[in-house]
């Protein structure tokens, strides 16, 4: 067995990137592990890009991990040279009628302006009217509102990654790629990981293992986790004319309840005319595990979202459809995170932070597991198991 390490992190995606980094900003002797080499394709940390804002509508708890995460990632791209967040503006549209609910939260407009009013983000609401003026490439209904900032926008999920576990590598982590964890305990004043290739201790250890999490759990509280398949869709615009309207410097990113089964989520467009716009629903009726989704995207599923989601509202777009991802969320329930020491190991602490809206918080959420793991800060007991 090697030498102890201050703290060990399980899992190098959003959360464990964002803490290994964290911790080697302190100059803790710390231990990145994953079974793959990140960023990669297989967890939820994928895709291109992610939505960032500061005004939550899952709750105002949120915000400042966002606004933080901020700060991180512009100190990084000063640091690194790389461009990781668009602040592009956010639309949260929604209607008149019954609307889906976005993470539970069935009047997310007007909870996301009152997270804006906490959070002391400027805002502006849109009419039916204005929304068409401004954004001709949604289709929106009369009557149709929108919460508008221009603080939010979007990050770049596999560069953020990168470039936290490149600068901490710098500043001394270790790093033990593609190995896979067996099982992790408590010995007197260490933690123990056992993975397939070698065995360390560790002082403190944080398990931020995405959807494998549950499968390193007992059952009682793997139970409080849910494993859901996501598919990001990538279509094409009609036109030239029709791609420029998705530019960002004229379309923000947008969540947008409809009157569908599904809110539906969307980005500007990133690329040219042949690599598409992406957007996304969230579904969480249907649990799977890592090793059991189907990762195929079928053309019916393609052909559903497009009649459904895309044709309606967004009448630029094409059924051409440039690619497809398929992620996986772990849900809790409420959208809510779990941040809280293990019931049973006291040196060992649980990052579940996703529920299908962690991106944005994750470099900000890394400060705080840096923060619990070397000087015994507390998190907010609104991210306790419970």
């Amino acid at each position: 067995m090697r030498e102890t390490y201050d703290a060990i992190v399980l899992g190098l995606g959003a959360m464990g990137a964002a803490a290994t980094y964290q911790l080697a900003r302190r100059g803790a002797k710390v231990l990145g592990i994953d079974q793959y080499a990140p960023p990669h394709e297989l967890g939820s940390t994928h895709g291109d890009t992610r939505i960032t804002r500061i005004a939550c509508g899952e709750g105002p708890e949120y915000s400042a991990f966002a606004a933080r995460s901020h700060e991180i990632w512009r100190e990084l791209e000063a640091e690194t040279g790389m461009e990781l967040l668009t602040q592009n503006g956010f639309l949260a549209i929604s209607g008149a009628g019954q609307r889906s609910a976005n993470h539970g939260v069935a009047e997310f407009l007007d909870a996301t302006v009152a997270a804006a009013k906490a959070a002391k983000v400027s805002y502006e609401l849109l009419d039916s009217a204005a929304l068409r003026r401004r954004y001709p490439a949604l289709n929106v209904a009369d009557g149709d509102a929108a919460y508008h900032d221009t603080v939010s926008g979007f990050v770049r999920p596999e560069r953020c990654v990168q470039a936290q576990l490149q600068t901490a590598a710098a500043r001394g982590a270790d790093l033990a790629l593609r190995e896979k964890v067996v099982s992790f305990t408590q010995d007197g004043s260490s933690a123990t990981v056992r993975t397939d290739k070698d065995t360390y201790r560790g002082s403190q250890l944080i398990v931020a293992a995405g959807a494998w999490l549950p499968g390193m759990l007992k059952p009682d509280l793997a139970s409080r986790f849910m494993v859901t398949r996501q598919v990001l869709y990538w279509f094409r615009a009609r036109s030239e004319g029709a791609h420029a309207l998705f530019s960002p410097e004229r379309f923000p990113v947008y969540i947008w309840q409809l009157p569908a089964p599904q809110s539906i989520y969307g980005f500007p467009a990133t690329g040219g005319l042949e690599d598409g716009v992406k957007l996304a629903t969230e579904q969480y009726d249907v649990a799977t595990t890592p090793e059991q989704v189907s990762r195929t995207v079928g053309p019916d599923e393609v052909r559903e979202m497009y009649e459904t989601y895309v044709e309606p509202f967004f009448p630029g777009l094409s059924p051409v459809c440039a690619r497809h991802k398929v992620c996986l969320y772990t849900w809790v329930d409420g959208a809510r995170f779990i941040i809280d020491r293990h019931p049973d190991f006291q040196r060992v602490i649980v990052a579940s932070p996703c529920s299908g809206h962690g991106f944005k918080h994750s470099a900000g959420v890394g400060e705080l597991l840096a923060e619990m793991a070397v000087n015994g800060r507390k998190p907010d007991t609104r991210f306790a198991f419970g």
